[in-house]
């Protein structure tokens, strides 16, 4: 155990860098899924590619180790992609424009991908070494976990020995995740009809919120901008008569809006008024969200006179009436566990087109009848106002295990490297341990990762200092897994 105290992970940054030269957001990962298919026949490991892109890499175990039970490494391939609007940036074809600033790495404007490229790095700087004891790995990498666990839900786990898994998919050193949220996406479609319509056309931009992660940091209390803009709307009809003509925000529904954009046909004689009511909006929302969002504006641009298809006034009302009453935020807190969500929602995607009013809700709990009652809470609302309704990529929660020989074994780890214990902690995040626990019997897990802040968020950045820290715990937990 003393060779590992100066075990540097440089390739871990190596390969970190590798990966963020290849696009791989949601969606986008066959080409980083042959980069992992490559490294394989490069060191002449065994693997297993399936038709989704899924890979599992085989290493065999290291000499003393060869009767240790096997170790299942697993993360995800795909990233969020956002960027700010003043980025020009193309997650389809652009490398990552990352570089290192006061300990952090950071993507310049855009997420970075540390969620969960780390797991990626982590799992080729071990697979790559030569010298560090552990039994037999399989190092497993998923696709599409951002947009609802899709590999894991598809992949076969017949192709995997190991009983044991180290998911490395947090974003909080010192903690032991040991059990998660469910969840699923609530799609609304209502039909709206048009009219055609003459007016002063104006932009209305809701911006300046922080977002984030809506599992992770649903507890922060942030605005959702989808949310601000449908109490914006409802406010105006006092004030001033409009049209709604587009609307939009939002692209992930485990992100918590920041930013959405309404194009509306007024009178010029409505302009005063409407920029009254924005400014009282706007300080209003300030001060009601000064400790998580005290930077949200309400911005009013002119755009000229112009002659649209907007929306005939009973579908206007159906839309302001659905972003007033989709919930939205902390349903409800655990009763059994202390400061831990249990059920959440939040609307990450509203597209308004020609022909219907598009709305997607991640909902999540840890309890699965009150994930599915809050699924029927936004049915009800949907066809409530003549629209359809669809959920997609439901997946179970992450029952917590009694008894976890490693969970015990990593505590033990930890408690000797730092002279205390980790956190042991449920969350509300959704993770892909849920659906490995339902199909692996006897599945042993437990999840860790660096710290990572501003996940899916243009500011995103991963702490250099704690990728090193928890490389080094993840080195000497594994030469601990000898039996």
């Amino acid at each position: 155990m003393r060779a590992l105290e100066n075990c540097e992970p440089k390739r871990v940054f190596y390969y970190f860098e590798e990966i963020c030269k290849i696009p791989h957001g949601s969606g986008n990962t066959k080409q980083i899924s042959d980069y992992l298919v490559s490294f394989a026949k490069d060191h002449d490991f065994d693997y297993v590619q399936d038709a989704a892109n899924n890979i599992v890499i085989y290493k065999p175990a290291t000499a003393g180790y060869e009767n240790a039970p096997t170790v299942i490494l697993q993360g995800h391939m795909d990233m969020v992609c956002e960027k700010r609007p003043d980025v020009n940036h193309d997650f389809t074809k652009d490398p990552l424009n990352i570089s290192v600033k006061d300990g952090y790495i950071t993507a310049n404007g855009t997420t970075l991908g540390g969620d969960d490229g780390i797991a990626v790095a982590y799992g080729l700087a071990l697979l790559d070494s030569t010298d560090i004891p552990h039994p037999a790995l399989e190092l497993l990498i998923t696709v599409d976990e951002e947009i609802g666990l899709l590999g894991a839900v598809d992949f076969d786990c017949s192709v995997l020995k190991g009983k044991r898994m180290i998911n490395m998919d947090s974003e909080a050193e010192g903690s032991l995740w040991i059990s998660c949220a469910g969840g699923l996406s609530a799609v609304s479609h209502i039909p709206v009809q048009r009219v055609e319509a003459q007016g002063e056309k104006l932009e209305i931009k809701i911006c300046g919120l922080n977002g984030g992660h809506s599992g992770s940091e649903i507890d922060k209390k942030r605005a959702n901008a989808n949310i601000l803009m449908g109490r914006f709307l409802y406010s105006l009809k006092a004030h001033a008569d409009y049209e709604i003509i587009s609307m939009t925000g939002g692209q992930k529904n485990n992100a918590i809006t920041r930013e959405a954009v309404c194009e509306i046909l007024t009178g010029e004689e409505d302009f005063e008024e409407i920029n009254a009511c924005a400014h009282k909006i706007q300080a209003n929302l300030r001060a009601e969200y000064a400790e998580s969002d005290d930077e949200i504006t309400v911005q009013i641009k002119e755009c000229g006179l112009s002659s649209a298809q907007v929306l005939h006034p009973s579908s206007r009302e159906r839309v302001i009436f659905y972003l007033m009453q989709v919930p939205f935020g902390i349903q409800k807190m655990s009763g059994s566990i202390d400061g831990l969500v249990e059920t959440s929602t939040n609307i990450g995607i509203v597209k308004l087109d020609e022909k219907e009013f598009y709305a997607n809700s991640g909902v999540r709990s840890s309890v699965e009848s009150a994930r599915d009652a809050l699924s029927c809470k936004i049915q009800y609302l949907t066809e409530f106002l003549g629209g359809e309704y669809e959920t997609e990529g439901a997946y179970p929660a992450w029952e917590y295990r009694k008894e976890s020989p490693l969970r015990d074994k990593m505590v033990s780890v930890y408690e000797s490297m730092y002279g205390e214990k980790p956190n042991v902690v449920a969350i509300h995040a959704g993770l892909e341990c849920g659906l490995f626990y339902k199909k692996i019997e006897g599945l042993d897990c437990i999840s860790l990762g660096p710290d990572i802040k501003d996940i899916h968020t243009s500011e995103e950045v991963l702490d250099i200092a704690s990728t090193e820290r928890v490389w080094n715990y993840l080195v000497k937990v594994l030469a601990a897994l000898k039996d």
